[in-house]
């Protein structure tokens, strides 16, 4: 469990937390010095059962803010000291803002330096701090009035903390830890700490180290500063990581993540959660996890928004950010994103904004999967990102989908599919009743002319399941509609009457059949182009074609040869066919293009057995 102290400069949280754990999270000199925490300090609780309980200890300074901003990220509960001599102050108020805007957390109050004042003051400050709270959104916390000089209330509070409940945790999604400190350790090298946000990780995983764009092989662990072989989600973690990096490549606000990530975020739509109003465009100190940058605000509708970015982020779905006034004094509001990458344009259209509202609301990641695909193809890749999902999580979760249609990295829902099969159908019907003689268009054809703009491994995957299902038939190549039959016109026909016995045995050219029959060569052309179209003849090379069932013929003696030697050259077509060198060579290289065979060398390797076999 991570327990985050808040609370104004100088209310005596650092030697609260000494008071309970006996360790002072003071860790720099410079603090120790002057006597208040300037950056993020650490104490960590044994428990008797071999667990522990750490504690983070936030900065209350105003000039410290954002190191406190770094600290909160992942934690499950807040601890707010409240020192009774001065009550509540601007940092108390700008601590539990910040606490509500990022999650709210279970909160425990602790009223420090009770030994400095009357039971009076302590009563007054208890209402005062219990009233601010139920503002805020706590309606009851946990209250403890305390001493460390003399120990007044300390063992109340130990006892409360043990036996708070740690909040759930994404322990089935991807590693993600923001780094906050990286340092190096005589005999041991690089070591980063942070708080992992999701997922686990374990000696000899490999993780990829943003900023120095890297992976890093983790060689050892420390979580709740007990050495492990295994940490996860929630806990404050300390890597021992090897790889093309040092201690000056790494900032904070760089991750350690599971894989490589995406490109970082330049806009986001989020829904915001305002104490003050903001105003559009308005320039904003933004914070994330351990990262602080710059940005505006685009108001949207309602409380959704989009953020402009003067330095992209490596945000996911329902991450948590603070917003502060350009001058870095005010806590204005906070931001859970809702939609990374935002379109550039339509964002206020009624339809984009209702859809938006919706996915502001679905909260787990089968709800957002499904409106995800209301909206159209979706690549796994990028919702798996978003929502930081395993590879097994991402399967389990579209497993779940009935219907879905899939290619490669692409998603396309049921629902959708319908719309496009119905505009397959509609294309397909047109083209019969424009191209009567005709058999049909090919995949890609038909692709083109009924979903230009859609993607073209999900249409070609849906035009193959229509086949499947019977909806397209194939012949040849060619699709058309069930019970579709393409003939010639009533001169093709003739003319192929008097064409077709030429094609006994040998190949014939366009031109050749023309001067033969005296016909316009175009008008050759296409008489036998129609003719390869409904399958009595094949083009091995342009204009010159082959009788079809010769042509399996040829396929036949490849199949029968792969077996025996494992390959065929034009020697054999000019031995066991009785076909010259150069027709030969012409017929391998057409079985080389459509996939029938490969080439190596001189040499023809069968890859597609199914294809050319006798009906």
């Amino acid at each position: 469990m991570i327990i985050a102290s808040a609370g104004h400069v100088d209310h005596g949280k650092t030697t609260l937390l000494q008071a309970l754990t006996g360790i002072n999270a003071d860790r720099l000199p410079e603090e120790k010095k002057r006597g208040m925490t300037i950056d993020l300090g650490y104490a960590y609780w044994p428990q008797p059962d071999g667990s522990s309980i750490g504690f983070i200890d936030v900065p209350g300074h105003e000039k410290f803010l954002a190191n406190m901003l770094a600290g909160i990220g992942g934690i499950d509960h807040a601890l707010l000291a409240v020192a009774c001599d001065d009550g509540v102050m601007a940092q108390t108020r700008e601590h539990l803002a910040i606490l509500q805007l990022t999650g709210q957390p279970a909160l425990t109050v602790a009223l420090t330096k009770a030994d400095r004042v009357d039971p009076a003051r302590i009563a007054q400050v208890e209402a005062d701090i219990r009233q601010l709270t139920a503002d805020m959104g706590w309606p009851t916390v946990a209250l403890f009035v305390t001493s460390a000089p003399d120990g007044r209330g300390i063992e109340a509070l130990r006892d409360h903390l043990r036996q708070l409940p740690a909040r759930p945790h994404l322990t089935r999604h991807r590693f993600r830890l923001a780094i906050d400190r990286a340092f190096t350790v005589k005999g041991a090298g690089l070591v980063v700490t942070g708080t992992a946000l999701s997922g686990d990780v374990r000696v000899g995983d490999t993780l990829w180290l943003t900023g120095a764009a890297t992976p890093m092989r983790v060689r050892g662990l420390h979580a709740q500063n007990q050495n492990t072989d295994h940490a996860w989600a929630g806990q404050r973690i300390a890597l021992n990581i090897s790889g093309d990096a040092e201690k000056a490549d790494i900032s904070r606000g760089d991750w350690l993540l599971s894989e490589r990530p995406p490109a970082p975020t330049e806009r986001a739509i989020v829904q915001l959660q305002c104490h003050v109003p903001l105003q559009q465009w308005q320039p904003l100190h933004i914070h994330h996890a351990a990262s602080h940058i710059t940005g505006r605000v685009s108001l949207l509708e309602g409380d959704l928004a989009e953020l402009v970015l003067d330095t992209p982020l490596l945000l996911a779905d329902n991450d948590r950010l603070v917003l502060r006034d350009i001058s870095a004094r005010q806590t204005l509001a906070g931001a859970r994103v809702v939609l990374l990458d935002a379109p550039r344009r339509g964002k206020r259209q009624p339809a984009f904004l209702a859809w938006l509202s919706a996915l502001a609301d679905a909260r787990n990641d089968a709800l957002a999967l499904g409106l995800h695909l209301q909206r159209g193809a979706i690549s796994q890749s990028a919702f798996s990102w978003a929502r930081q999902l395993a590879p097994a999580g991402m399967a389990a979760l579209v497993d779940d989908v009935p219907g879905l249609i899939r290619a490669g990295d692409r998603l396309l829902s049921d629902a959708l599919a319908g719309v496009w099969r119905e505009k397959l159908l509609a294309v397909l019907a047109r083209y019969h009743e424009q191209h009567d003689d005709q058999p049909g268009p090919g995949r890609e054809r038909l692709r083109r002319m009924a979903l230009p703009a859609e993607d073209e491994g999900l249409v070609l995957a849906l035009i193959e399941q229509m086949r499947q299902q019977g909806l397209l038939e194939s012949r040849q190549g060619w699709l058309h509609l069930p019970g579709h039959e393409p003939g010639f016109s009533r001169e093709q026909l003739a003319l192929w009457q008097v064409v077709a016995p030429r094609f006994a045995d040998e190949p014939w050219w366009v031109r050749d059949v023309a001067r033969e029959t005296g016909q316009d060569e175009q008008v050759v052309r296409q008489l036998l182009r129609n003719a390869a179209q409904q399958g009595f003849i094949t083009a091995i090379v342009k204009d010159r074609y082959y009788r079809q069932d010769r042509i399996i013929e040829f396929a036949d003696l490849i199949r029968a040869l792969d077996p025996e030697r494992g390959a065929t050259t034009a020697a054999d077509f000019r031995d066991r066919l009785g076909v010259g060198r150069k027709l030969a060579i012409q017929i391998l290289e057409y079985f080389d293009r459509i996939g029938f065979t490969r080439r190596r060398g001189n040499d023809h390797l069968l890859r597609d057995s199914a294809l050319f076999r006798r009906q």
